[in-house]
């Protein structure tokens, strides 16, 4: 009697609907909590709000689970081909519905942090480039799906055991599945959708990018059709518009004045101005030391931030009420590597034999120390800037391996504690002696970065901080007190340093500059971390000085700090003009996103790889052809920056 009501139950033209409708529901209700699908919001300039686009969108999603299914379908019935139909059901519920609740289960815990900004590039670029730091970074995540890959096998074999003790000696024809007939014709509508749909530029085609199964299909038929070889095709928000010319792609080099637009946007490329390095510099007369602190991950509001009254940053704010204050300060990429190659180099882009502050200040006669929480050699920071060359002591965390926070050994995870970081300070700067010549000194303070926790940390002001494994987005308040504690941490190091210089009698001859590699998102607006989205929080630090800085203020981008430290230290430089902020997501010639500080919209972005523009000043994001006049000039402006970038990148390069 149970045996045969497992057939009923499992009968494919009962059981293999339901699957599908279960799993498309959950899907669906996944997208619009997660993306604002059909409800707008954050991190989605369009919805499916329309009667149209939501005929469309359904007809586009219904294809792609419809041919999905068949040949999940199709292969349970070939692995259950002894056992029959109701083993087929067994084997489809798995390979459909498990496997597709496990990839949306795994998609969205590392959404949880990043939104839809997420790839493993994203993660390299994190990771210094070093795709094992990168895998480290997300260990929590591959952890979970190592789990519950597991966990799902050991579902799938028990429940294949207890179907087949059940309907052992009961009649039960072989199921075949469907015919691939049927098959092939339903994957042909697929792709020729998945080809058409996009080129309507409606919502209800862009709501698809978030469906798995189409998005798989879509990266397969744009590598198929990729004809030329230059990343695109006949598929996606991105067509390919000249299939056969390698050179003419969005991500083309555009060559100015040609009358060819290569990459699409804003038409031929005409050079606008462009920031100048500033040239290798010596210093004359007097020589005041030079003391550069960086606090890691550390956001420009961190000045007057207050938690239940009490300020994080009492040393900072100190420091910034003697001399002065610019917020904020962006960083160009929004990740540590490159943002301190712009910081020490004075450049959007800095190779090794650049000028440098490292070798300004080494060739001026200052003796040169760097203590730093993390390895300087992480992401080829030290050999870009000459630090190593340069440096008369140099300890960051691969010297002091043994002490680091954190177990990982991978560069990308080393961390030390600012406490040991200023006692290998001052076994080497702590005699009055060793400041009778002028120095330079940089110390880097890592503890605000991700996971902004270790056990060196003083409980200031989370009670008790969260734990790695606490991290998420219905635990943002506590995330947010446990990260601003942790800068506290490295602010009370920072008071630390001050009475040292003070005790050593150097602190009036001192000129210290304090800022951060880039900011934080800490859950607002659904993101955690940084350089993986262009805006206030994650790109923007800032600067305090103990000395007046004349005729500076925000904003600024990093690349003109190197400019305004040489002013203050008497350098006669070449006159330039002020210059509008300019960011990047991945390497300058291939980046997912660019965006500039612009006077009239606040930060305006364009997401390459979506054709979209957005602007922080209302909030608003829309597609790139169909952008209003006055938007579109802004939009065709930070182009006509980023082409201008990449052109002079490419002549010092052919120069080199």
């Amino acid at each position: 009697m149970l045996a045969r009501a497992f057939q009923r139950l499992l009968a494919p033209a009962l059981f293999g609907p339901l699957v599908v409708l279960v799993v498309s529901a959950i899907e669906l209700a996944v997208a619009d909590r997660k993306y604002g699908l059909f409800s707008g919001g954050f991190g989605q300039s369009s919805a499916v709000d329309t009667p149209a686009e939501l005929a469309l969108f359904l007809a586009g999603f219904a294809i792609a689970q419809v041919a999905a299914s068949l040949v999940a379908w199709r292969a349970a019935a070939w692995l259950a081909r002894g056992p029959g139909r109701a083993m087929a059901m067994v084997h489809f519920a798995f390979l459909y519905g498990g496997l597709s609740l496990l990839a949306l289960t795994l998609q969205y815990q590392l959404h949880s942090y990043f939104r839809a900004a997420v790839s493993f590039a994203l993660l390299t670029q994190l990771g210094g480039g070093s795709a094992a730091d990168a895998l480290l970074f997300a260990k929590n995540e591959i952890a979970l799906g190592v789990a519950a890959l597991t966990g799902f096998g050991l579902a799938w074999w028990c429940a294949g055991r207890v179907v087949r003790k059940i309907v052992t000696g009961e009649p039960s024809p072989v199921h075949r599945g469907p015919r691939w007939r049927g098959i092939a014709i339903i994957w042909a509508v697929l792709v020729a959708a998945v080809v058409l749909l996009p080129r309507t530029g409606s919502d209800g085609a862009r709501g698809l990018e978030h469906i798995l199964v189409w998005n798989a299909v879509t990266s397969a038929v744009t590598q198929a059709s990729d004809f030329d070889r230059d990343g695109y095709g006949l598929a996606g928000r991105q067509i390919d518009r000249n299939p056969f010319d390698s050179s003419r792609h969005p991500l083309a080099l555009d060559i100015p004045g040609n009358g060819v637009d290569e990459d699409g946007f804003g038409g031929d490329l005409e050079l606008v101005a462009i920031p100048q390095t500033a040239p290798d510099a010596v210093l004359t007369g007097d020589k005041p030391h030079v003391v550069i602190v960086v606090f890691e991950s550390t956001r420009f509001d961190v000045l007057g931030k207050r938690i239940d009254g009490r300020p994080v940053a009492p040393n900072l704010e100190a420091i910034a009420a003697q001399g002065s204050a610019i917020t904020p300060v962006f960083s160009h990429v929004g990740f540590t590597t490159e943002s301190l190659k712009s910081l020490f180099g004075g450049a959007l882009t800095v190779e090794q034999g650049a000028p440098s502050l490292f070798h300004d200040l080494k060739r001026s006669g200052y003796g040169v120390g760097v203590f730093s929480g993390q390895p300087e050699d992480f992401g080829g920071i030290a050999k870009a800037t000459g630090m190593r060359e340069s440096a008369d002591v140099l300890v960051d965390a691969e010297t002091l391996k043994d002490k680091r926070a954190f177990g990982f050994a991978a560069q990308g995870s080393l961390l030390i504690d600012e406490g040991i970081v200023l006692g290998e300070f001052e076994r080497a700067f702590g005699q009055r002696k060793v400041w009778s010549k002028p120095q330079f000194v940089y110390l880097n303070f890592q503890s605000p970065h991700f996971p902004y926790h270790h056990g060196a940390i003083a409980q200031r002001l989370a009670h008790p901080p969260v734990t790695r494994g606490e991290i998420a987005a219905d635990n943002a308040a506590r995330v947010q007190a446990t990260y601003w504690n942790a800068v506290a941490h490295a602010d009370a190091a920072l008071g630390r340093l001050v009475a040292k210089l003070k005790a050593v009698g150097a602190w009036d001859n001192t000129l210290l500059l304090v800022t951060g590699d880039h900011g934080e998102a800490l859950f607002e607006n659904g993101f955690l971390g940084h350089g993986h989205v262009i805006n206030r929080l994650q790109n923007g630090t800032f600067l305090v000085s103990n000395r007046t800085l004349e005729g500076v203020s925000g904003p600024i981008a990093q690349s003109d700090i190197r400019r305004i430290l040489l002013g203050q230290l008497g350098v006669d430089l070449p006159p330039t003009a002020a210059f509008a902020p300019f960011m990047h997501i991945g390497p300058l010639d291939s980046p997912a996103a660019i965006g500039i500080v612009d006077p009239d919209y606040g930060i305006v972005t364009l997401r390459l790889d979506r054709e979209e523009a957005c602007f922080e000043k209302d909030g608003s994001c829309a597609g790139y052809a169909g952008l209003a006049s006055t938007r579109r000039t802004a939009v065709d402006r930070l182009v006509a920056r980023w082409g201008s970038e990449r052109w002079a990148l490419r002549s010092r390069r052919v120069r080199n």
